[in-house]
């Protein structure tokens, strides 16, 4: 696993988002990672092939 980018976060937070330390430190990773993607934009979809074999590997169930 990965450590958090928290060097990367605090640069977003306090400089472009111009958030209090109150505010950057009161936000859980997750809020944070939210609030960065509103800022960039919406992610790119899958390729095709990576798509079908998601499906593959997490079928629905209980769908007909």
């Amino acid at each position: 696993m990965k450590p958090f980018p928290w060097d990367d976060a605090m640069q977003m937070g306090f400089g472009v988002m111009r958030l209090s330390s109150r505010e950057f430190w009161g936000l859980t990773p997750r809020e944070l990672a939210a609030a960065f993607g509103a800022l960039s934009g919406p992610a790119t979809a899958p390729p095709r092939e990576r798509l079908d074999e998601m499906m593959l590997a997490f079928p629905d169930r209980g769908r007909s």
